[in-house]
């Protein structure tokens, strides 16, 4: 029993020792630890407690304040909504922010270091507690800024980018949004130019899978849904470049913005928005944007006008057959070299499968679907590139009198409701009229390498030729 005694022994001070780190030395280090980190933060307080900051510059003052719904408010120089993205990136910045090197404990000197004159002195604020911080001189690496606290006096050389600090003004933490819009909220839009005026309506109200845009104004037409959704999503995105404020200029500028270029307008189950579009001087450069007469006229981009300023072709439905493929039951194709007709018989089961498209005078040859539905699919959504006269007239000149192709499409209801005719090929684009589409159009002439000839319509041997049920 005695030979055990030295390693119980040396388990009981291995124990004390474990005991001691524990209790003692790893607290110890975590405190220390939590001290050096404190004294390398720039921040005295947590990026979530600030609730107020002033900037100062040689471009002026400016105090923001955070408001109702933790949104930031600018209350000076002026009073209005701020971009909180915008402010809360200069916050992350500054709360992450650390100190590299304590430059001097106590600051004599503060010129070499820039720290005489700031570049910036920013006052923040959590609560009652406060701290102000100014910026000087770019450090030895260029994303380095020296630096000063009201609380220690300090010099310290920090890693603050001075991108993210400098040549902030209030034009930088203004709300630059124009319009407050969801388009996904959007059940009108009208366009209204100085001879005309575009009206278009979601069906049956707000987004959803069927509700469609279609034109009702100065026609009853399809849109072109790709082209509505674009013209919101730009609406949504416009954003001022700068702002003239009620007063002096902004009503010698009123004087001047008298002959718009478009004004829109958007519909919402919750009211209406307008937004005017000007382009007083297409030399200068200049355009500017009018919501309300008491808010500020906008600068914008020039480029944004030519993105709201919409002709009526460029917002209609481009498809030339004039039918959604899903309608069609009946395709009559006729070229130069070939006809037939295609039926789908998919509504009427067949030897327990659907049977998909057969040859309208060989009802029971197997064909081959995937080639059937991708050629079908191609003359179904069409578009029209170019316009070449708005309304048809004389078709020799394009090659459409004696046509390079020709397409029939029958509706579920019996109807011939879509027809599409190519002429001419010009280039890698080809004369078209259709039934979706009043006019004379170009479109791209691939399409007519992309007909199958009747011939090569047949399923090859051990090809699935029908759907699946």
């Amino acid at each position: 029993m005695s030979r055990y005694w030295l390693t119980i022994l040396m388990a009981l001070v291995l124990a004390g020792l474990a005991t001691y780190v524990y209790f003692v030395e790893l607290p110890a280090e975590r405190a220390q630890t939590l001290i050096e980190a404190e004294t390398q933060r720039i921040l005295p307080f947590e990026e979530r407690d600030i609730n107020g900051l002033t900037l100062r510059s040689e471009a002026g003052e400016v105090v923001l304040a955070l408001g109702d719904n933790r949104t930031w408010k600018i209350v000076a120089p002026i009073q209005t909504e701020a971009d909180s993205r915008a402010v809360e990136s200069l916050l992350r910045a500054l709360a992450l922010g650390t100190v590299t090197r304590v430059v001097e404990e106590q600051a004599t000197a503060l010129a070499p270091f820039g720290l005489e004159k700031p570049s910036v002195v920013l006052i923040v604020t959590a609560g009652p507690r406060r701290e102000t911080l100014s910026l000087g001189d770019s450090g030895p690496i260029s994303s380095t800024l020296y630096a000063t606290r009201a609380s220690d006096r300090k010099i310290l050389l920090t890693d603050l980018a001075p991108k993210d600090f400098l040549n902030k003004t209030v034009t930088t933490f203004r709300k630059k949004d124009v319009l407050r819009l969801d388009q996904s909220q959007a059940e009108r839009l009208r366009l209204t130019y100085p001879r005309t005026q575009i009206v278009l309506y979601r069906q049956n109200g707000i987004a959803g899978k069927d509700n469609k845009w279609k034109i009702r104004f100065p026609i009853e037409a399809e849109a072109d849904q790709t082209a509505v959704r674009v013209l919101l999503l730009k609406l949504e995105d416009l954003t001022a470049l700068g702002f003239i404020d009620p007063g002096p200029e902004h009503a010698t500028l009123t004087k001047r913005l008298s002959k718009p270029m478009v004004k829109v307008t958007v519909y919402t189950g919750g009211g209406e928005q307008t937004i005017t579009l000007f382009h007083p001087d297409p030399t200068s450069g200049e355009a500017y944007a009018v919501t309300t007469p008491d808010s500020p006229i906008y600068r914008i981009n020039p480029i944004a006008i030519k993105d709201l300023t919409k002709e009526l072709f460029a917002l209609q439905d481009k498809r030339l057959l004039g039918i959604e493929r899903d309608e069609i039951v009946r395709l009559a194709v006729k070229t130069r070299e070939d006809q037939y007709v295609l039926v789908n018989q998919s509504a009427g089961p067949r030897d327990g499968q659907k049977t998909g498209w057969v040859l309208e005078d060989e009802p029971h040859q197997k064909l081959d679907q995937q080639t059937v539905d991708l050629f079908i699919t191609r003359v179904a959504g069409l578009p029209a590139e170019l316009r070449v006269v708005k309304q048809a007239g004389p078709l020799a000149p394009y090659g459409l009198a004696s046509p390079a192709a020709e397409f029939t499409a029958t509706g579920k209801d019996g109807q011939v409701r879509g027809r599409l005719v190519l002429g001419t090929r010009v280039g890698g684009l080809v004369y078209a009229i259709g039934q979706g589409l009043p006019g004379i159009y170009q479109a791209r002439s691939d399409i007519l390498t992309q007909v199958p000839a009747k011939r090569d319509l047949p399923a090859k041997p051990g090809q699935a030729s029908s759907t699946k049920p």
